[in-house]
């Protein structure tokens, strides 16, 4: 669990709680979340992030990285 020590200087306490908040929102996310979309040029390395989506503007569809390649979810053929 995350929570505030009691050493926290009172000045960073509001930062500290904003932080700890918005790391308990991304670890459970109660709706929906953006989707990273960029072109085909842009895609980053799939190496990089394996098991994530993204959405490739220029084709109009979503991709996920198998950690070789981006894969796109339409056809199933890496880009």
């Amino acid at each position: 669990m995350l929570a505030i020590g009691p050493d926290v200087p009172a000045a960073l306490r509001p930062l500290f709680t904003e932080v700890v908040e918005a790391l308990k929102a991304l670890r459970t996310p109660g709706a929906p979340t953006p989707l990273y979309a960029c072109a085909i040029a842009a895609l980053p390395p799939p190496q990089a992030w394996p098991r994530c989506v993204v959405l490739v503007t220029d084709l109009n569809i979503l991709a996920h990285s198998d950690g070789s390649h981006w894969i796109r979810q339409d056809t199933g053929g890496a880009i």
